[in-house]
């Protein structure tokens, strides 16, 4: 089957958004099909230079807008003109393309967001948006105890969802649409309800089989945890936090290593001196992806309790490497962590308490019992391995049309 994806993030050996736009591009030629993928200009060199001869590949397709709209991106808000802007030329490349090619299919891959629209649709052939994601939202009760900024940002996000519904340019992306791949029910309830008959659920992000068959190891036994992600408010550190004054009461070794960086590490850091656990934090600003592994295998699991995540990209590295993970059962996470390869811990009517509470108790147990740990670990692998890009792929493959 010949299939046009348009990637505005496509690029290798990345993360988050380019990741997504690369490896769904692999996943589908792998599958056997014939893929074609619009991406930026910027991208080139990185995808020219991971490009094998001696292996099938997508054709690659590159656009970008005049140098001076380069300038939009620096107004507060202009990444989405520039965004809205790259998308409207990329649908004129791709119709130019497609006279050329005569695609069967066209698929939305990136950004993989349900706020943006998409006008590959005109293409008059069947048309997949997604996997999109960006429809969660931070449950009342966790509000007050982040920064004001964050309370006024988390007001902005919701009612920039409330206003999704009256988008002209989303209910035209959604009415062409003939599959709407959601990442997360949450943003499944966010589409509109005439057009939820088109929508199916599957995650962004996915693993790849390589780095599953290299994470075989378990992990040392020492009670260390970890954590990887922006220093956000709104990706739960801050609870975490909390969490290790009682962790530490029951193991009083218990140590938690934060790999990251963001606008909210002055206020985390604040929130660990007022819960007494600052000398038992470790702060790394950052690591070389290639020796993010090394941390995963010294540690009894990773927290990630994200309070509005659509995906959750280190939770699947983390499975990979057979670590348990503790998350929440929101978002991205919520869905791609069981409880045979993790703790999900209930946070959708719990007050803010009690989630720390529990999240004490499942980093207790995990440092305590080795029965418990060895199972997670064992089934970590397993769980990973039904989440690989191909799988994906494979998945959101019955979607396709049906060719003669």
């Amino acid at each position: 089957m010949k299939l046009l994806l348009s990637a505005y993030a496509c690029e290798p050996n990345k993360g988050s958004e380019p990741a997504v736009g690369w490896n769904r591009a692999q996943a589908l030629v792998r599958l056997g099909h014939q893929v074609h993928v619009i991406t930026r200009n910027n991208n080139r060199e990185g995808i020219e230079s991971a490009i094998q001869s001696n292996q099938p590949a997508p054709v690659f397709h590159y656009y970008d807008l005049s140098s001076w709209a380069l300038a939009l991106k620096r107004w507060p808000g202009g990444i989405y003109f520039y965004y809205l802007m790259w998308q409207i030329g990329a649908y004129r490349l791709a119709k130019e393309i497609h006279r050329q090619r005569n695609f069967d299919c066209v698929q939305h891959v990136t950004f993989a967001t349900y706020r943006q629209p998409s006008f590959m649709g005109r293409l008059d052939i069947p048309f997949i948006f997604g996997p999109v994601g960006g429809g969660e939202t931070m449950p009342s009760q966790f509000r007050q105890g982040i920064p004001w900024k964050g309370r006024v940002a988390e007001t902005l996000r919701d009612l920039g969802s409330t206003l999704i519904a009256f988008d002209p340019l989303m209910r035209f992306t959604f009415f062409r649409a003939q599959t709407i791949a959601c990442t997360t029910s949450e943003t499944l309830a966010r589409i509109p309800r005439r057009y939820r008959n088109k929508c199916i659920v599957q995650p962004a992000i996915g693993i790849n089989e390589s780095e599953i068959e290299a994470g075989s190891n378990a992990p040392t036994h020492a009670p260390h945890f970890l954590f990887i992600g922006r220093l956000l408010y709104w990706k739960g550190l801050h609870l975490v936090l909390r969490a290790m004054a009682t962790v530490r009461q029951s193991v009083p070794h218990a140590r938690l290593k934060i790999i990251g960086t963001g606008s909210d590490s002055d206020w985390l850091k604040s929130v660990a001196r007022r819960a007494g656990v600052m000398d038992a934090v470790d702060w790394i600003s950052f690591t070389p992806h290639e020796k993010i592994r090394e941390h995963y295998r010294e540690s009894v699991a990773l927290v990630f309790p994200s309070l509005h995540d659509s995906g959750g990209l280190v939770v699947l590295e983390a499975l990979a490497e057979g670590v348990p993970v503790v998350c929440l059962d929101l978002g991205g996470p919520g869905a791609l962590v069981t409880p045979s390869c993790g703790v999900v811990v209930k946070a959708r009517q719990a007050s803010e308490t009690s989630v720390v509470e529990s999240l004490a108790k499942a980093m207790i147990l995990l440092a305590t019992d080795a029965d418990f740990r060895m199972r997670l670990q064992e089934n970590a692998i397993a769980r990973a391995r039904e989440l690989t890009w191909d799988a994906a792929a494979a998945a959101l493959s019955c979607s396709l049309p049906a060719t003669s």
